[in-house]
């Protein structure tokens, strides 16, 4: 029987090489994935938003760099991403960036839970922040709605 560290090896595997249906043999059918940009439910929301990242970095890659090697069950993992803005990203507000050409690293950080050898929740954080201002974002000073 793998650990879960076996199996998060074999989705970080499948991740870097945007092979969808082994990264979906990683999760059980009702596994819930969430990340900062949204939150998917089962094989097909799950498939939809790696295909959001594919599409907007082509060359998305993560890059492990620590493991949380005391702690099995959630197995978490720090990682930095990387990749190149060509394809459209989906914003908060629905509208897309097209591609920027602009190349992001990112900090991050995922735990994932797993049972009968499948992954059942995995949670990624990274700072959107980071994300947007790597990409041309700025801040702006919001303005109160007069009543």
């Amino acid at each position: 029987m793998s650990t879960s560290w076996d199996l998060k090896h074999r989705l970080t595997d499948a991740v870097n090489a945007h092979d969808l249906e082994r990264m979906l043999d990683c999760y059980s059918a009702d596994a819930v994935y969430v990340t900062p940009s949204g939150t998917g439910e089962g094989h097909e929301q799950i498939a939809w938003l790696y295909e959001q990242d594919f599409k907007t970095f082509p060359d998305f890659h993560l890059t492990p760099w620590f493991e949380l090697a005391d702690c099995d069950d959630p197995a978490v993992t720090e990682w930095t991403y990387t990749g190149t803005h060509t394809g459209p990203l989906l914003l908060p507000d629905g509208r897309r960036m097209e591609g920027t050409g602009r190349r992001i690293t990112l900090r991050a950080i995922c735990a994932a839970h797993v049972e009968n050898g499948k992954i059942i929740t995995h949670r990624e954080y990274y700072d959107q922040l980071e994300l947007y201002s790597q990409l041309g974002f700025g801040l702006v000073e919001l303005h109160a709605a007069r009543t």
